[in-house]
């Protein structure tokens, strides 16, 4: 028996009726979805981060407590004396000096990661995680029987067996002691987040570029880091700030002359009893260690396009930002006719290829 339409128009407003209803509902439903989070975070995350900044303004008393006036003080304190502002350059050194050799180390590791066959990548991958799984102390006192400056030092007993040094190399209790481990530590933080954005990276794009003229050394310059900058940035963060926060590896392998400001902290908190002071002194570490960095989602079509002033083909990647294309990378500039006459069409010179679009 057919309906009637009277009939189907009343049910389909009891559908239009009730799908108005769920989504005036799915508000409510995802608040009610991230309130343990959100709970969890103000619990754990921003009562005791405020807890800290707040800590840094009191005055410490005589018998250890902490309490009013406010003051600046302790801040004061902290950049006025040379001591404590050695001590922060030397966190920032160390950092910087970890981040860029993680970087430089990394993108050979993500590259084969995300490029080679499954087995490879595969087995790379699980080298890469199967440190995490080792505790950090037990690692750092790895690294300090490695460096060990005596003729006891793995390091320098094999340098001196085969000849290379003729005396025992210093190297821990140092900044380069520090260097070292906390590469070895935090180095999986930097090849992770490379090998998801180079992962995302069309592979015909390198195709694009190599028919177009273009070195392998100018294909990574110019498509291969642009595209991978967001992977980069987040790699570059959580080393640089996992590195300015760490407290094992400098207290283990720096000595007096690679103390970082985690252990300063601790010598004021613990040792001295200044809560405010240490307080102050995490703060600086939490400004210190939160480097800017930017998302991007690592998509950015290629096109081909001809300039019509010189007749020469620009392989260009075009990122976008809102809907409207930015910023531009010119990976080689080439005599058109330098190029298979397929690549180019007759009419509005668009590429051949799959995979890039004409600009």
């Amino acid at each position: 028996m057919t309906a009637t339409p009277a009939a189907q128009t009343a049910r389909l407003s009891r559908w239009h009726e009730a799908g108005r209803r769920s989504r005036a509902l799915l508000p409510l439903g995802a608040a009610g979805l991230l309130l343990p989070s959100i709970l969890f975070l103000v619990v754990f995350f921003a009562v005791p981060a405020g807890t800290l900044l707040g800590y840094g303004f009191l005055t410490n008393a005589a018998n250890g407590s902490s309490g009013l006036p406010l003051t600046l003080a302790h801040y004061a304190h902290f950049f006025g004396t040379p001591l404590y502002a050695h001590v922060l350059f030397t966190t920032l050194r160390i950092s910087v000096s970890t981040t860029l050799a993680a970087a430089l180390l990394g993108y050979p590791v993500a590259l084969v990661m995300a490029r080679a066959n499954p087995i490879l990548s595969r087995a790379v991958t699980l080298i890469v995680i199967a440190p995490l799984v080792v505790s950090v102390v037990v690692r750092t006192y790895g690294w300090q029987l490695i460096l060990a400056n005596g003729p006891q030092g793995l390091l320098n007993w094999t340098l001196l067996s085969l000849g290379v040094i003729r005396t025992p190399v210093r190297l821990l209790y140092s900044e380069t002691a520090v260097v070292l481990g906390s590469l070895h530590v935090f180095l999986p933080m930097m090849v992770l987040p490379l090998a998801a954005a180079l992962g995302k990276i069309d592979p015909r794009l390198d195709d694009a570029a190599r028919m177009l003229g273009a070195g392998a050394l100018r294909i990574f310059w110019r498509i291969t880091l642009p595209l991978s900058l967001p992977g980069l940035a987040v790699g570059c963060g959580l080393v640089f700030s996992l590195t300015a926060g760490s407290y094992v590896t400098p207290a283990i392998l720096g000595g007096p002359a690679g103390q970082m400001l985690g252990n300063l902290i601790e010598q004021q908190i613990m040792a001295v009893y200044d809560w405010p002071f240490g307080a102050a002194i995490g703060t600086v570490l939490v400004g210190a260690a939160r480097p800017g960095t930017r998302h991007d989602d690592g998509h950015e079509p290629i096109f081909a396009r001809r300039d019509r002033g010189d007749g020469r083909l620009h392989l260009v990647a075009a990122r976008r930002h809102g809907g409207n294309i930015g910023q531009r990378y010119a990976v080689r500039h080439l005599p058109a006719a330098r190029l298979h006459p397929r690549l180019v069409s007759q009419g509005r010179d668009r590429p051949r290829f799959p995979g890039v679009a004409a600009a």
